[in-house]
């Protein structure tokens, strides 16, 4: 079994390039909305670094959300925190996600599971791709311990009221926060 940056190969999910043909790349798919990135994110997106070719992390524009930031913001950003990761590339979408991961050429999904409640929702969305596209498998990592609170939606709640974040964002999106935070006030 080859090893891929210190982890094992998933079986089965390695596709290599032969001289007749070109083929895939053991590629994953992170989508979510990102609304903002999180140190949890940063966790997940680092570690599937180490155990895939390639990372496409997809920012879903998911506009019923309402999100704080646009969806160009949120690329922008998570361009920024990311960039330090040669083999993890981001984009927007705004379309289904079983759709996305076929552009995209990943059949393989990621989704961070922080505690057991998250559990019943990925399962239910797992197997719904499963439905729409049968070869996208999901496969779910946990974050770091100290890390396993945080959600986008209570940093965003927390940086409006004036709260510190920086314990739970990368720097870059805690300033943009602030910028946020001090938009709305005016």
């Amino acid at each position: 079994m080859r090893h891929n940056r210190g982890y094992p190969a998933i079986p089965g999910y390695s596709f290599y390039r032969d001289k007749a043909s070109l083929s895939m790349t053991n590629r994953v798919i992170y989508p979510g909305t990102f609304d903002p990135i999180t140190n949890g994110h940063l966790d997940l997106v680092e570690r599937a670094a180490k155990m895939f070719d390639e990372v496409v992390v997809g920012i879903a524009a998911s506009e019923k959300k309402g999100p704080l930031f646009s969806l160009d913001e949120r690329v922008e950003l998570t361009q920024s925190v990311l960039s330090h990761l040669p083999n993890v590339r981001v984009t927007g979408f705004s379309k289904l996600l079983a759709h996305f991961c076929r552009e995209e050429g990943g059949n393989i999904l990621l989704r961070g599971l922080r505690a057991v409640s998250d559990f019943e929702y990925e399962f239910q969305l797992a197997n719904m791709n499963r439905k729409l596209a049968p070869e996208l498998e999901t496969v779910f990592l946990t974050p770091a311990e100290h890390l396993s609170f945080i959600s986008s939606s209570l940093i965003r709640e927390i940086a409006l009221l004036d709260g510190d974040v920086n314990n739970f964002v990368p720097p870059l999106v805690a300033e943009a926060l602030e910028e946020k935070r001090k938009a709305r006030q005016n």
